[in-house]
C-alpha cells in the first residue's frame, strides 16, 4: 500500500510540473507576439527601419527611422516608441497589414563578388532650381541661396542666417584681406556695437546720410532709457572720440586700425540676401595721418586690395573710380569705389569703397596733433569697408540654372570624390585613397560615401552647391588606374568638361585645372561685362543703351543739378527705375575710351554744357 501511494504521488508531481511548463510556454509565446505587434506598428507609422543602428556617445542605441514619403530621418531613443495608438482596440490591430521583413543586403567594399546585391537607396527628392536665371532672376536668386545652403531665412525681416557654406567663403575673403592689410602695418581692434546719440549727431552731414537707417535702443526691460542708444550703422562716431585721446603728437601718427564686425542699417526697401540686409558682416578700416598725401596714397592702396578680392578671389571683374558729389560718403572729402555689374539684370553694384574723409571729422571731434615744429594741426583721415555683399555679387555673376558656381580659391570644398558602384562592387576604399592624396597637396577635398543616395543624386547635389570639381571612381577606373574628373564651370557638352586622369598624375593635374577654372571664370565674366558697356554722347543713345540693360559711359558736366535731373528723367522715361552715376572711372586699361582730358568742345550728354569728365551711369542695387 505504501508503495502504491508513493507511486501515485510521483505521478501527480509530474503532472503538475508538466502543466506548469505548458503554462510558461504559452505565456512566453504571448509576450513574443505582443512585442512583434509593437514593432510592426512602429514600422507602419514611421516607415522602414534602417539596417544599421547608430550609437550615441554614451553607448545607448538609437534606431534611425526613414520616412519614405518625405525623405527625412527621425531618431527614436531606447526600446519604447512614442506612438499614440499602442492601446488601439485588438480588432483594429488585427486588420493592419504586416510589413514584409526584408533581408539585409550587402555591398562588397573595395571589390568583391560580382553577384552581391546593392543596398536600397533613399527615395530621391528633386534638387533642381524652380526658376531660370534669364527668365526670373529675382526668384532664381532667392531660390538658389536657400537650396545652395548659403542662407536660411530668419523671423526678423531683412536678417538672414549665414550657413557654414557661405560663412566659409567669407572666411576666405577675410583671411586674404587681413593678411594683406597687416603687411601694410594696419592692426585689428574691436569697438562697441553701441553709440551715444550725442556722438552720432555730432557730424551733421554724416548723421543725415544715415538717419533713415539707424536702429535705436530705447528700453531696458520695461524701463525707458534716459537717452536712446544707436546701434552702429558704421563706426566713425564710435571711434573718433577715442582717436582724440590717443593722438597727441606727430609720433602718434599714423594711426591705422581695422575691425571685423557686424553693423545694422535698417533698410526698408527690398531686402535681398547678401546684397541689402538690415544686419551684415564687414571689415571697416579707420586711419589718421599727418598729411593729405599719406591719406591719398592709402585710399588707392586699399582700393587696389578690393579689386584683388573681387578679381583674384571671386573672379568678378570690377571698375575702379571715384564717386560723384551726390554719391560720395556722407561727411567725407571724396569716395573711391570698385563697381561690379550683373549682366542678367543690367544693374551695377557698389562692391566696396575707400573714402578720404579729409579733416571734417577731425574738426568735429577735435583730433589734433603737435607736429615736429610744435604747431597744432588736424589729422587727415580715411575709412574703408568691404562687406558680405561680395558673396551675393559672386553668386549673381557666376550662378546658373543648375546652382552655384564657386571660384576654386573661395570654394569651401574644391573637389568632391564620388564612388560609382557597379554590380555590387563599391570603390569607396579607392575614393578614400584619392582624398588622402589630394589632402596631402593642400587641396580642399571631401568624399561622399553615403550609401542611401545614388551617384546621380550626388552629382546634382554638389553641382547645386557649386563645388568646382567632381571626381568619379568606378570599378573600370580602378582597373585602368584612373579617375573621371568633371568641371563645374563648363556646360554639359562643352569640350574639356570631363576627362580621365591617371591616378599617378592626379595631384598635378587637379592643381592646374583649378587654376584654369579660376582664370576662365574671370575671363568669361569680364567678356560679358564688357559687352554691357555702351558709349553715348546724347540723350537718345543714352536711354536706348540704358533700357537695353547696359552701363553707359557718357561725357558729363559734373554738376549736382544735372545728375538729379538724370535720375528723375530716367525714372519717368524708363521702366527699370532711376539711373545714377556709378563712378567716374580712372581705369584706362579697362575702359580705353576714358582719357584724362576730354577733347575740347565735348558736350555733356544730358545738359549740353561743356563736359568736364567721363561718367559711368547705370541702374543699380
Amino acid at each position: 500500500m505504501q508503495f502504491i501511494l508513493s507511486k501515485t504521488r510521483r505521478a501527480l508531481e509530474f503532472g503538475i510540473a508538466f502543466v506548469q511548463a505548458r503554462l510558461c510556454f504559452w505565456l512566453c509565446s504571448r509576450a513574443v507576439h505582443s512585442s512583434q505587434q509593437v514593432l510592426l506598428r512602429s514600422h507602419q507609422r514611421f516607415g522602414v527601419l534602417k539596417e544599421e543602428a547608430m550609437s550615441e556617445p554614451n553607448g545607448d542605441k538609437v534606431v534611425s527611422v526613414h520616412d519614405l514619403d518625405v525623405a527625412e530621418e527621425v531618431s527614436i531613443a531606447g526600446a519604447e516608441s512614442p506612438l499614440k495608438d499602442l492601446d488601439a482596440p485588438e480588432e483594429t490591430k488585427e486588420k493592419r497589414k504586416k510589413a514584409p521583413r526584408e533581408k539585409k543586403k550587402e555591398i562588397v567594399h573595395g571589390g568583391g563578388a560580382a553577384g552581391a546585391k546593392k543596398k536600397e537607396v533613399k527615395k530621391e527628392s528633386g534638387l533642381g532650381l524652380t526658376f531660370k536665371k534669364e527668365e526670373n532672376f529675382g526668384d532664381w536668386y532667392s531660390d538658389l541661396v536657400v537650396r545652395g545652403e548659403m542662407i536660411e531665412y530668419y523671423d526678423v525681416s531683412g536678417c538672414y542666417i549665414l550657413r557654414p557654406w557661405s560663412y566659409a567663403i567669407w572666411e576666405s575673403i577675410k583671411d586674404f584681406f587681413d593678411k594683406e592689410i597687416k603687411k601694410m602695418g594696419i592692426e585689428n581692434t574691436y569697438f562697441p556695437l553701441f553709440v551715444s546719440e550725442k556722438a552720432l549727431t555730432k557730424e551733421k552731414n554724416h548723421v543725415e546720410g544715415f538717419a533713415p537707417e539707424v536702429a535705436w535702443v530705447t528700453k531696458s526691460g520695461d524701463s525707458q532709457l534716459e537717452e536712446p542708444i544707436a546701434i552702429r550703422p558704421t563706426s566713425e562716431t564710435v571711434m573718433y572720440p577715442i582717436f582724440a585721446k590717443w593722438i597727441r603728437g606727430h609720433r602718434d601718427l599714423p594711426l591705422r586700425i581695422n575691425q571685423w564686425c557686424n553693423v545694422v542699417r535698417w533698410e526698408f526697401k527690398h531686402p535681398t540676401p547678401f546684397i541689402r540686409s538690415r544686419e551684415f558682416l564687414w571689415q571697416e578700416g579707420h586711419t589718421a595721418f599727418a598729411t593729405k598725401e599719406e591719406a591719398d596714397k592709402e585710399v588707392h592702396a586699399i582700393l587696389e586690395l578690393y579689386r584683388r578680392v573681387y578679381e583674384e578671389l571671386l573672379a568678378v571683374p570690377v571698375i575702379k573710380g571715384v564717386k560723384s558729389e551726390i554719391e560720395k560718403f556722407a561727411g567725407g572729402l571724396y569716395t573711391t569705389t570698385v563697381e561690379a555689374f550683373i549682366p542678367t539684370t543690367g544693374r551695377g553694384v557698389q562692391a566696396a569703397t575707400s573714402h578720404c574723409l579729409g579733416q571734417n571729422f577731425a574738426k568735429m571731434f577735435e583730433i589734433m596733433f603737435e607736429d615736429d615744429k610744435g604747431e597744432r594741426k588736424m589729422v587727415w583721415q580715411n575709412s574703408w569697408g568691404l562687406t558680405t555683399r561680395s558673396i551675393g555679387v559672386m553668386v549673381m555673376v557666376h550662378g546658373d540654372d543648375k546652382g552655384l558656381v564657386l571660384p576654386p580659391r573661395v570654394a569651401p570644398i574644391q573637389v568632391v570624390v564620388i564612388p560609382v558602384p557597379f554590380k555590387g562592387i563599391d570603390p569607396s576604399d579607392e575614393c578614400l585613397k584619392v582624398v588622402h592624396q589630394l589632402q596631402q597637396a593642400d587641396i580642399r577635398v571631401k568624399e561622399d560615401l553615403r550609401d542611401n543616395y545614388s551617384p546621380g543624386w550626388k552629382y546634382s547635389h554638389w553641382e547645386l552647391k557649386g563645388v568646382p570639381l567632381r571626381i568619379e571612381i568606378g570599378p573600370r577606373d580602378i582597373e585602368k588606374k584612373q579617375v573621371r574628373v568633371v568641371r563645374r564651370d563648363l556646360e554639359d557638352k562643352a569640350e574639356g568638361r570631363s576627362q580621365d586622369i591617371p591616378v599617378a598624375d592626379l595631384v598635378e593635374r587637379i592643381g592646374k585645372i583649378l587654376d584654369e577654372m579660376q582664370k576662365h571664370l574671370l575671363e568669361k565674366a569680364r567678356e560679358e561685362r564688357s559687352s554691357c558697356i555702351a558709349t553715348a554722347y546724347n540723350w537718345d543713345d543714352f536711354m536706348a543703351a540704358l533700357n537695353n540693360k547696359k552701363m553707359v559711359l557718357a561725357p558729363w558736366c559734373d554738376e549736382v543739378e544735372v545728375e538729379e535731373n538724370v535720375k528723375a528723367w530716367t525714372k519717368s522715361e524708363g521702366d527699370g527705375g532711376a539711373a545714377k552715376t556709378l563712378c567716374m572711372p580712372f581705369e584706362h586699361d579697362t575702359l580705353p575710351v576714358v582719357q584724362e582730358f576730354l577733347p575740347e568742345g565735348t558736350k555733356c550728354f544730358a545738359s549740353g554744357k561743356p563736359a568736364k569728365r567721363w561718367a559711368l551711369w547705370g541702374r543699380s542695387y
